[in-house]
């Protein structure tokens, strides 16, 4: 199976390599599934449903704005709901023409991948429409948008780049009620978890056979379903590895600036551990509050690991960091220092020491046992294990 997907992938690569010219060409439903692909659960054969362009505007109210949910890099999401009742988010691609070989890449990457993946905490791919010049990819709907949107109140009527996966309906009072509400902190470790576990998940060969690197993991790619379950979405960069191979050298750098892995940029080496450095950056925004990069800021206080990595350590001055509006009662110092300890180790600037995703799962299944247990509630921790 590893060798049969990989040599499956590049040699549809080459056989279609006339087709960059122009990437807009109907391609049938059969060139969107890898050969030898193995069935998958009953609960994910929708994964590969395949529609028209007419489905796309039916579902959307003929795309609407008032089933706009966001916009961003790659084109908008709108709100749609399906001839079977089912609601779903549709992301439909808008491309500059210089930029279509890429987006097309991109479409067929996340088709392919997610098509083969089955996890509670990576994102469901209901199908695809490729009609024609339009491109379409539908998912399950997640009704609590993205962590960023949570952590930072960010108004859905921002045109930012990474609201592509903004999930949230465009309503003042339910925007003002984010914003009133904050995650407090059992719920930001249970997000935590949930995102480890989908990582760890795909470095450990999932279903498909081979790890894989998601390359674009950042809290606007966390998606937060209608009991605040994490899942990760958005695997347009991702890369399968080589087999048994864990360094793959690229010829350029994927990603989103304030997650990129150190040693990622300077040698253009990608290993599992880039994934590492960003989930370890999402745990700053999770301790923090505050935004990867936050170009509000001063010059020196932009990078959030930059700002905090030398205070993590430092139990005083470690308080200082915390976001203040979690609720002191929801958490204990005790694991407010484990978890910033881990996020320390998962951004060291040598990939060599920082921790697996696995450990990264066990560590934050400890902490959230120990806050609970400092809080009096163990069985209601141990049911969220």
């Amino acid at each position: 199976m590893p060798f049969g997907l990989v040599s499956a992938w590049n040699k549809r690569r080459r056989s279609k390599s006339e087709d960059l010219s122009d990437p807009w060409i109907y391609k049938p439903a059969e060139f969107w599934q890898l050969e030898d692909q193995t069935p998958q659960s009953s609960n994910r054969m929708h994964g590969s449903s395949v529609f028209t362009l007419k489905e796309m505007e039916d579902a959307t109210c003929s795309f609407s704005d008032d089933n706009l949910v966001g916009k961003g890099g790659f084109g908008r999401v709108y709100r749609g709901i399906l001839k079977s009742g089912e609601v779903v988010a549709i992301k439909k691609m808008e491309l500059e023409a210089i930029k279509a070989a890429e987006g097309e890449r991109e479409f067929r990457v996340e088709v392919d991948i997610l098509s083969l993946l089955d996890h509670p905490n990576l994102v469901s791919l209901i199908g695809y429409c490729a009609d024609g010049k339009h491109r379409f990819l539908v998912y399950e709907y997640m009704h609590n948008g993205n962590l960023q949107d949570h952590l930072n109140g960010l108004s859905c009527t921002q045109n930012l780049p990474d609201l592509i996966t903004s999930y949230i309906t465009c309503n003042q009072s339910l925007i003002l009620g984010m914003r009133e509400r904050k995650m407090d902190w059992p719920q930001r470790l249970r997000v935590a978890l949930g995102a480890a576990k989908g990582l760890a998940y795909l470095h450990s060969s999932s279903c498909v056979g081979i790890p894989i690197v998601h390359r674009d993991f950042k809290s606007t790619n966390i998606l937060l379903d209608a009991n605040f379950e994490a899942k990760i979405s958005d695997f347009g960069f991702a890369k399968l590895m080589p087999e048994e191979h864990e360094i793959h050298e690229t010829a350029k750098v994927l990603g989103t600036f304030g997650y990129f892995d150190p040693e990622y940029t300077s040698t253009g080496k990608l290993t599992l551990q880039s994934d590492v450095y960003a989930f370890g950056v999402v745990l700053l925004e999770l301790l923090t509050g505050r935004r990867a990069i936050d170009l509000n800021q001063g010059p020196n206080d932009q990078n959030l690991v930059l700002q905090v990595r030398h205070l993590l350590n430092d139990r005083k001055m470690l308080r200082k960091v915390i976001d203040p509006e979690m609720t002191r009662n929801s958490y204990t110092m005790e694991s407010i220092f484990m978890f910033a300890n881990l996020a320390s180790q998962c951004v060291r600037a040598e990939s060599h020491v920082r921790p697996s995703m696995i450990d990264c799962v066990k560590e934050i299944q400890m902490i959230i046992y120990r806050n609970a247990k400092g809080l009096g509630m163990v069985m209601h921790s141990l049911r969220m294990l």
